[in-house]
C-alpha cells in the first residue's frame, strides 16, 4: 500500500539524509543508532512495503542485545513483539499495518510503554496523533535494491543524529558495517569512544567532531605520535581507517586489560607491572622527543598551574591564597630541572591508559597531547595517579630502577620528581575544581584527597620549602569543602 511519507515527518526538521543506502548500510545505521538510543526514545519507522522497515527494526534490535540476539520476526499479526536488551532495556516492536482503530493501542500496552522503553512503530500514520518528541526514520526505495533514508525530529532532542549517521557512513566504506557498536567510557574531553564487535573481530571507533582534520587537532597529533611510536617499536593501536576531515578513526582494540583492571583483580601484581612501566619509560626517554611536540618547559608549567590559584582557593573559601604558586614553581624550575634534556611524555600516561598485553609490550592509549618536558614527569603521571593508590614502597621501587636504567643523578632527579609533581597535581586539582563548578562533573571531586595527599607528600622535600610557604594558606579539600563544591555543581558560568 504506497501512501504520502508520515506527516508529523514532514513537519518536523530534517536532520540528516542518505540518497542511496544498501542493505548493509541501512542496517548499520540501525546499529550505530542503537548505540545512543536510551529508554522513552521512540523511533517512527515509516515507508511503503518493501522500504526495508523491519530489516531496520531487526538489526537494531540485534545490536541492543549482544552477544545473545534472539529471532526478531516482523510483528504483522502479533501487532506488538517485546524483547529485553543485554541491559534489560524493554524494546517494544510494533507493526501497525493491520491496526483498525487507535484505541486498540491502548490494549497494546504501547503507549505506556513509551514512557520507560525504546520504542520502534511501524506504520506509524495508524496512530492518532503521532506521539511527539518521536525521531520519524523514512525509508523509500530507490533503484538497484537501493532506498533513500531520511531522519525527521526535534534538532534538540535528536542532535546527535547526523553524527551517528556520519559514522554509520564511514563504518560502511570502512567494511565494519556489519558491526555492533557499542559505546565505551569516555574522559573529560568531548571525544567518544565505541568498540566494534564483528563477525572479523574487535575494533575500536575514535570520533572527535572538534578535530575535523584542522592542523594541531587532537586527531592531527594522535596520528603524529601513533605513527612516531609504532615506528620505534612501542605498541600504540594500529589505525586501521581514517576520516581526518570528519574526525573518525577505527583502531586496533587492545582489549580490556588496562593496567588500573588488572592491578584491581591482583594487586600483587603491582610490583613487577610498575618495575615494567618504568622500563617503558626508561626506553621512551632513549629516543630524543619528536620535534613536532610542544615545550613543557618552567613558564609553561608555571602557566598551567595558574589554573589552581584562578579556581581552587576561592571555592574553598580561602580567596586570594595561593596566588604565588606560579611564581614559585617557574623559579624552582630553573633551579632544579632547567639543566636536564627534555624527555618525551606522553602526558596522559597513567594505569587506566596502559594496556597489560603479558609478555608483549604494554599497549598506550591516549597520547595526543604528548609533551617535551623533563624526563621525571612521565614518571610522577604514573606513580603520582589521580585515581588510585601507588603504595609508597611501589613508587620508590620504580624511581630507583628507572633512575639505575638511565644513569640520573639521583638527587637532582628526586628533587624534580617531587616539583613536577607538585606542579602537575596543583594543575589537576583547578581542572577537578573547573570541571565541578563550571561542567558540573563531580566525579572526579572524589579523587581530590588523593591527589593532594600527593601535594603534600611532594612539598615535604626540602627543596621544595618555597613552594610549600606559598601553599601555607590554602585548606586541602576536605569532606565539607568537597561537599560544598559538590552543592555548587555547574554554577559557575
Amino acid at each position: 500500500m504506497d501512501r504520502a511519507p508520515l506527516v508529523t515527518a514532514c513537519m518536523s526538521d530534517i536532520l540528516s539524509v542518505i540518497d542511496s543506502a544498501d542493505e548493509a548500510l541501512t542496517a548499520g545505521l540501525a546499529r550505530a543508532l542503537a548505540a545512543v538510543l536510551a529508554p522513552g526514545d521512540t523511533l517512527l519507522l515509516d515507508g511503503p512495503v518493501g522500504a526495508g522497515k523491519t530489516h531496520f527494526a531487526r538489526a537494531l534490535i540485534r545490536a541492543r542485545q549482544g552477544d545473545a540476539p534472539e529471532d526478531v520476526p516482523s510483528p504483522t499479526f502479533t501487532l506488538v513483539q517485546s524483547y529485553l536488551d543485554a541491559r534489560g532495556v524493554e524494546i517494544w516492536h510494533a507493526d501497525l499495518y493491520r491496526l483498525t482503530d487507535p484505541s486498540e493501542l491502548v490494549e497494546l500496552g504501547l503507549e505506556d510503554a513509551m514512557d520507560h522503553a525504546i520504542t520502534l512503530i511501524e506504520w506509524p500514520d495508524r496512530m492518532t496523533p503521532p506521539p511527539p518528541g518521536a525521531l520519524t526514520v523514512t525509508l523509500a526505495a530507490t533503484a538497484d535494491d537501493r532506498r533513500r533514508i531520511t531522519l525527521s525530529g526535534d534538532p534538540a532532542r535528536w542532535a546527535h543524529v547526523p553524527r551517528m549517521v556520519q559514522i554509520a557512513q564511514f563504518l560502511h566504506g570502512a567494511g565494519w558495517a556489519g558491526a555492533r557498536v557499542e559505546p565505551l567510557a569516555g574522559d573529560a574531553s568531548s571525544r567518544r569512544y565505541f568498540r566494534l564487535i564483528g563477525d572479523s573481530g574487535t575494533a575500536v571507533l575514535m570520533d572527535d567532531p572538534t578535530s575535523s582534520g584542522q592542523p594541531g587537532s587532537d586527531m592531527a597529533r594522535y596520528l603524529a605520535m601513533t605513527r612516531w611510536l609504532r615506528a620505534r617499536g612501542f605498541h600504540a593501536p594500529e589505525i586501521l581507517a581514517l576520516s581526518e576531515p570528519e574526525g573518525l578513526l577505527l583502531a586496533e582494540d587492545l582489549g580490556d586489560d588496562l593496567i588500573a583492571r588488572v592491578l584491581d583483580r591482583d594487586p600483587q601484581a603491582a610490583a613487577p607491572i610498575y618495575d615494567r612501566i618504568a622500563d617503558l619509560v626508561a626506553e621512551l626517554h632513549r629516543h630524543p622527543p619528536p620535534g613536532f611536540v610542544p615545550p613543557l618547559d618552567g613558564p609553561a608549567l608555571a602557566q598551567q598551574s595558574e589554573l589552581f590559584a584562578a579556581w581552587y582557593p576561592a571555592a574553598a573559601g580561602r580567596p586570594g591564597a595561593g596566588a604565588g604558586v606560579a611564581a614559585t614553581i617557574a623559579a624552582l624550575h630553573a633551579q632544579l630541572c632547567a639543566d636536564a634534556s627534555p624527555a618525551l611524555s606522553l602526558r596522559d600516561f597513567h594505569a587506566e591508559n596502559l594496556v597489560w598485553r603479558g609478555e608483549a609490550p604494554i599497549g598506550l592509549l591516549d597520547f595526543q597531547d604528548a609533551v617535551a618536558v623533563h624526563p621525571a614527569y612521565e614518571l610522577a603521571s604514573v606513580l603520582q595517579d589521580a585515581r588510585r593508590d601507588v603504595a609508597p614502597e611501589i613508587e620508590e621501587r620504580a624511581l630507583s630502577r628507572y633512575i639505575a636504567a638511565t644513569g640520573q643523578d639521583e638527587a637532582r632527579f628526586r628533587a624534580a620528581y617531587a616539583l613536577l609533581g607538585a606542579a602537575r597535581n596543583l594543575r589537576i586539582i583547578g581542572i577537578f575544581t573547573r570541571l565541578c563548578l563550571r561542567d558540573g562533573k563531580t566525579r572526579y571531586l572524589d579523587f581530590m584527597p588523593r591527589v593532594w595527599d600527593a601535594i603534600a607528600r611532594d612539598i615535604a622535600h626540602p627543596a621544595l620549602a618555597p613552594l610549600s610557604a606559598a601553599l601555607r594558606d590554602v585548606p586541602p579539600p576536605s569532606p565539607d569543602i568537597i561537599a560544598a563544591l559538590r552543592a555548587r555543581a555547574g554554577d559557575v558560568r
